[in-house]
C-alpha cells in the first residue's frame, strides 16, 4: 500500500505548469511553480514544517507547546498542519488587512487568532510582530518562530525549492522570479540554483509601499517609501534576515490593481486559481521578460498560494469596482488627481525654524489649510494645520512666537500614484489631515480632502 503518515509528508515536489496565453508577446519558456499544490495550499508549508522541526531539534520547544507567530496567513496555516500533525497548540497574530478567509481558514484548523492594526510601526506595541514577542513572553513553553528572521527559512527552501526547480528543468532555468517578503523563498531558492549556475538571473516582485526595491538600488533605508497598500503577502516596512540581496538581480514593483487583475487573468486563462501576490510576480515578472528574455531563456515564476484565500477581495466583482480596480473612472487615483492639476501650483512648505505667526500669515496668503514642514535641507519632517494653530492658540495665544517645529504634527502620509481614491479618502482622518505623493520625477505633491471630493464628484 501507498499511503502517507500525515499531511505534512506531502509538503513539496510541487509541479511546473507552462504560462500559454498571459505570456502571449514574450520570447522563452515561461513556467510557473505551482505552490497550492502543497497540502496547506501556499509555499509557506515548506517553512513551516522545517522551523518547527528545527526548533525540536534545538530543543527549544517541548510536547505540548504553543507555536506563536505573526502571519499574513499562509505560514500561519502551515505551522497549524504542523502542530496538528506533533501535538502543539498555535495563537497568530495578523494585521487587519488581511482577508477574512484567512483569519477563518486557520481558526478552521484550531489555531488562536489575533488581529492587530496594520497602520502602526512595526515596534508599536500594538502590531503583529511585537504582539506575537509578547505573547511568546508570558507564555511559558511557547517559541515565536518569527519567519522573518528565523534563517530555517531560507534554509528551507535551499534543500528543497532550488533542487526541485532544478531537477525538472534539467539545469536549463535562466531566470528565477518570486514575490519577496520575509525573503526566504527567493533568496534561499537563487543561492542554489546560483551555486549549480552562476547566470541565473533573479528577479524579485515588490509592490508600491514597500522598501526593497529602493533599498537594492541605492543601500538606503527610506521610510518615505512605505505606505498602506493592500496586496497581501509580499513587500515590508522592514529589512528581514532572510532577504540577502546580493542574491537578488533585479527588483520591480508592482501596483495593487495590477496584481489583482493578473490574479483573475490566470484564473480565466491559464485556469491556475490564484492568490493576490501570484498576480504580483506574474505581472512583474513578465513587465521584466518582455524587454529581456531571448527565445532560449527558461523563466521559472513562483505561484505562492491559491485563490480561495481571496473571494471576498479581488475575485469579487463588487469589491473589485468598490476600489477602482474594474471599472475606470475620472481621477480614479492618486496619478489622476496630480494630472488634473496640470503642474500648476508647486508644493508649498514651511521650514521648522519659522515663528508660528509668520507660518500663518503664509497659510492666509496661499489660502490654504495645511502645509508640510520641512528642515532646513528639503526634508520632510512634519505638518502643521489650521486646526493644530487655533487649539493651539485658544490655550496660549503666546504660541505664535513658538517656532513650527514646536507645535507640527507628525508628518503627512506618503501614498503611491496608482492608490485608488477610496484608498486615499480611507487614510485622511482627524489625525492626518492630507496625503503627499511624489511622481515619476520624485517631485512631491500634496493630495487634500478637497482634491479628493473633486475626484469623487467631477
Amino acid at each position: 500500500m501507498k499511503y502517507y503518515n500525515s499531511i505534512i509528508d506531502t509538503i513539496g515536489d510541487t509541479p511546473l505548469v507552462k504560462l500559454n496565453k498571459v505570456t502571449k508577446g514574450i520570447r522563452g519558456t515561461v513556467l510557473a511553480k505551482v505552490e497550492y499544490f502543497n497540502p496547506g495550499n501556499s509555499v509557506k508549508d515548506r517553512i513551516a514544517i522545517r522551523m518547527i522541526e528545527d526548533a525540536e531539534k534545538a530543543g527549544t520547544i517541548q510536547p505540548g507547546g504553543t507555536i506563536i507567530e505573526g502571519t499574513s496567513g499562509n505560514t500561519g496555516f502551515g505551522l497549524a498542519l504542523a502542530a496538528i500533525a506533533k501535538g502543539y497548540k498555535c495563537i497568530f497574530t495578523m494585521a487587519d488587512k488581511q482577508s477574512k478567509e484567512k483569519i477563518d481558514i486557520l481558526r478552521a484548523v484550531g489555531a488562536d487568532v489575533v488581529v492587530c492594526p496594520t497602520n502602526v510601526e512595526p515596534d508599536d506595541p500594538r502590531s503583529y510582530y511585537s504582539v506575537a514577542k509578547r505573547l511568546n513572553r508570558e507564555i511559558p513553553n511557547s517559541i515565536y518562530p518569527n519567519q522573518y528572521d528565523n534563517l530555517s527559512n531560507t534554509a528551507a527552501h535551499y534543500d528543497t525549492t532550488g533542487p526541485e526547480i532544478w531537477r525538472d528543468t534539467e539545469g536549463k532555468i535562466t531566470h528565477f522570479a518570486a514575490g519577496v517578503g520575509t525573503g526566504g523563498t527567493i533568496c534561499g531558492t537563487a543561492k542554489f540554483l546560483k551555486e549549480q549556475n552562476p547566470n541565473v538571473v533573479t528577479i524579485g516582485i515588490d509592490t508600491y509601499g514597500s522598501v526593497f526595491k529602493k533599498y537594492k538600488e541605492t543601500g538606503i533605508f527610506d521610510e518615505r517609501e512605505i505606505y498602506p497598500y493592500l496586496t497581501e503577502g509580499i513587500g515590508e516596512d522592514i529589512l528581514p534576515q532572510n532577504v540577502d540581496f546580493s542574491l537578488i538581480d533585479h527588483f520591480v514593483k508592482v501596483t495593487d490593481k495590477d496584481a489583482a487583475i493578473m490574479a483573475r487573468r490566470l484564473s480565466k486563462e491559464e485556469g491556475l486559481f490564484v492568490g493576490w501576490s501570484t498576480g504580483s510576480a506574474v505581472h512583474g515578472a513578465l513587465e521584466w521578460a518582455r524587454e529581456h528574455l531571448t527565445d532560449d531563456d527558461i523563466m521559472i515564476i513562483l505561484l505562492p498560494d491559491h485563490g480561495t484565500r481571496y473571494l471576498a477581495k479581488i475575485y469579487n466583482d463588487t469589491w473589485m469596482k468598490d476600489h477602482g480596480f474594474l471599472e475606470a473612472r475620472e481621477f480614479s487615483t492618486a496619478r489622476d488627481i496630480v494630472r488634473s492639476k496640470n503642474g500648476k501650483g508647486a508644493l508649498t512648505t514651511v521650514d521648522r525654524d519659522l515663528k508660528v505667526g509668520d507660518a500663518i500669515r503664509l497659510l492666509n496668503q496661499q489660502s490654504i489649510s495645511q502645509i508640510p514642514v520641512t528642515e532646513a535641507n528639503g526634508e520632510i519632517v512634519g505638518s502643521l494645520t489650521d486646526s493644530t494653530i487655533l487649539s493651539k492658540l485658544i490655550e496660549d495665544p503666546a504660541v505664535k512666537d513658538l517656532t513650527v517645529g514646536e507645535v507640527m504634527d507628525k508628518p503627512f502620509k506618503f501614498v503611491g500614484l496608482d492608490n485608488t481614491v477610496d484608498v486615499l479618502s480611507s487614510l485622511i482622518d482627524r489625525d492626518n489631515k492630507a496625503l503627499l505623493v511624489r511622481d515619476e520625477s520624485q517631485q512631491v505633491h500634496i493630495i487634500t480632502q478637497a482634491d479628493l471630493l473633486a475626484a469623487i464628484t467631477n
